[in-house]
């Protein structure tokens, strides 16, 4: 019986490919022309990269207010301290 149903479902999934007459049918919504896509996305990735590196580079990105240095880890309060753990 598992092999007549895997034989029908295979048969079943293998209709549409037998059906279709042009694999590449450049009329049809939902063709896409990937090489010009992907050139198209490397093209703006590349100027993504070197606007980030520019902009980097500019110096316009630093801190407004100065900050204090944080305590050594020596001078840190630990966030446990002992018996503060407990295990239910």
């Amino acid at each position: 019986m598992k092999r007549v149903t895997r034989a029908l479902l295979l048969t079943l999934a293998g209709l549409p490919a037998l059906e279709a007459n042009d694999l590449v049918d450049k009329d049809s919504p939902f063709y896409y022309d990937w090489e010009s896509l992907q050139l198209g996305g490397m093209i703006f990735g590349g100027l993504l990269c070197i606007a980030g590196i520019l902009i980097a580079l500019s110096g316009k990105c630093k801190c407004k207010y100065s900050q204090k240095h944080s305590p050594l880890p020596e001078k840190a309060i630990p966030l446990i301290t002992p018996g503060s753990a407990s295990t239910c």
